[in-house]
């Protein structure tokens, strides 16, 4: 429901908004937070299928009865929707992927130690009722299907539905890794931005892992990539690298036409093409609050999407406990402002190549060399980042094999 409805938000989110100024110094307010780069996080998401027949459609009912008393109200309305037993919420996308949210950690130590075990207590409860958790970045066996009736997820489908079929891809069918990572202080956090942004193109073919979808491949290393950037443009393509990301940012989430506007109904439709800007000025009979703002920031898909912290969206879902190198790797190329420029110089080169990324993952030739220049720097960076030896030695074991395959353009298998 709209802010106005809700009884449950405090007052200062209930303000009305007429200004652009005001409402773009709120976004830039909430979604670059300055400090010293301290904390980590991850979002893990996965397909789920049944462990006989992973082509088998999953059924609400049994995914609900699963989860007990974690599964969240978007599925149970009246769940007590308790995290997972190392403090990790849970939560779920519109075709029944599950995803574990991290608490922020200050040591990568901790976060693989936290999210490790939740992820654990997670497959114990799936296990239970014959569920397993996907090992790709797509659901290689089953046709979208929304599993979640929810007003804004009927309303995005709608939305999706005239520019193709990848949004209802994406919501039903495709599961991600991603990182969070500070901001940073207001003199570097340019820099920051330039680095997350233009190591996407690298870092997605390098773990890319969706060649396959509802049963036939694709013929992309990342068909995962491919629906995320073809879903919207206007709210999934990648954000410009320039000098004022903040403003940048501030300026594109008005500008970017509504997806849905919540009310007491069942149906969130937006008026077609009206923007945020467009519904300040008079576009609805009421001005929306700062929390109808919020919430707008939420339906934006871009691969790097300022959430206070910077949330990286372009990486596939990894198999197993694959998911550690990328998330040490992207962690170490961003732990000092020395790795920081120099990513951003090895990278800028190839920082445009989404799509060829997306197709041909490390057979296409600039990116594969970009990739051994950035996996090398990771991995001379890997001691800064406080880890285990033990665990350091085991991620640098798997960023070697990551150069071999970059020094073939990915021909070497990633077993």
């Amino acid at each position: 429901m709209t802010a106005v409805h809700r009884a449950d938000i405090a007052e200062p989110e209930r303000r009305r908004l007429r200004d652009r100024v005001e409402a773009e110094a709120y976004v830039a307010s909430v979604c670059f937070k300055h400090g010293p780069p301290r904390l980590l996080g991850v979002e893990l998401e996965w397909t789920v299928h049944h462990e006989d027949d992973p082509r088998r459609p999953l059924d609400a009912a049994h995914l609900a009865a699963a989860l007990g008393a974690h599964a969240p109200r978007t599925l149970v309305p009246d769940s007590p929707q308790l995290p997972l037993p190392a403090g990790s919420p849970l939560s779920l996308e519109p075709g029944g992927q599950v995803e574990v949210s991290s608490l922020p950690h200050a040591s990568l130590a901790e976060l693989f130690a936290s999210v490790t075990a939740d992820i654990g207590a997670l497959a114990e409860l799936l296990s239970a009722a014959g569920l397993v958790l996907g090992q790709r970045g797509t659901d290689p066996y089953r046709f979208p299907r929304r599993l979640l009736d929810t007003p804004r997820y009927s309303a995005m489908e709608r939305a999706f539905a005239p520019i193709g079929p990848h949004g209802i891809t994406m919501m039903c069918c495709t599961a991600a890794l991603q990182v969070c990572v500070d901001a940073g202080q207001p003199e570097t956090v340019a820099s920051r931005w330039a680095a997350v942004s233009a190591l996407g193109p690298v870092l997605a073919a390098v773990f890319a892992n969706s060649p396959d979808l509802a049963g036939r491949p694709t013929g992309w290393a990342s068909a995962r990539l491919r629906s995320v950037l073809g879903v919207d443009p206007v709210r999934s393509s990648p954000s410009e690298i320039t000098a004022d990301p903040v403003a940048d940012w501030s300026r594109r989430v008005l500008d970017t036409p509504l997806l849905c506007v919540r009310g007491p109904g069942d149906c969130w439709d937006a008026p077609p093409g009206m923007t945020f800007a467009d519904w300040m000025a008079g576009g609805l009979p009421e001005p929306p609050t700062v929390d109808d703002l919020a919430y707008h920031v939420s339906t934006l898909f871009t691969p790097v999407r300022p959430h206070g912290y910077l949330e990286v969206r372009y990486l596939d879902a990894q198999p197993g406990m694959a998911w550690v190198t990328p998330t040490a790797l992207l962690a170490a190329l961003m732990s000092s402002q020395r790795t920081v420029d120099a990513v951003v110089e090895l990278c800028l080169p190839v920082a445009d190549r989404w799509l060829p990324a997306a197709r041909h993952g490390l057979a296409d030739p600039p990116i594969a060399a970009a990739a051994r220049r950035v996996v090398e720097l990771g991995i001379r960076a890997l001691p800064d980042t406080g880890l285990p030896e033990e665990v350091a030695e085991t991620i640098t074991a798997d960023l070697d094999r990551v150069l071999l395959r970059a020094a073939t353009n990915g021909r070497t298998s990633r077993a």
